[in-house]
């Protein structure tokens, strides 16, 4: 069963958007806690946890997206990689194929 935040946000099925949600809470309860044992105001605090949740869930989501869309540009690249290594190996347009005088000179 999907678990969906504010509404319409579908935390399972949208890459990190849980891991940013937990993040999020554990840096809500780490602002919130230290807010509050180094002032002892309730309200005030629960405000900075609010703000923690935030800041932390947001900074998480940039950071999984970047390295996300990172991941995936290595592998379009691989995957192109491997296409020419299949398309051309063998040929003479094969890159580690090395040529030789006589190869250049009759091709």
């Amino acid at each position: 069963q999907s678990f969906k935040l504010l509404g319409f946000l579908d935390v399972q099925s949208v890459p990190c958007a849980r891991e940013s949600v937990l993040y999020g809470s554990l840096g809500s309860l780490a602002v919130g806690l230290g807010h509050f044992l180094a002032t002892s105001r309730v309200r005030r605090s629960c405000d900075f946890a609010v703000g923690g949740f935030i800041c932390t869930m947001l900074g998480y989501w940039v950071y999984c997206r970047y390295n996300l869309a990172q991941q995936r540009i290595r592998q379009r690249m691989l995957k192109e990689g491997m296409r020419n290594k299949m398309l051309f190996e063998g040929s003479y347009l094969d890159p580690e194929k090395k040529q030789t005088g006589n190869e250049r000179s009759n091709s």
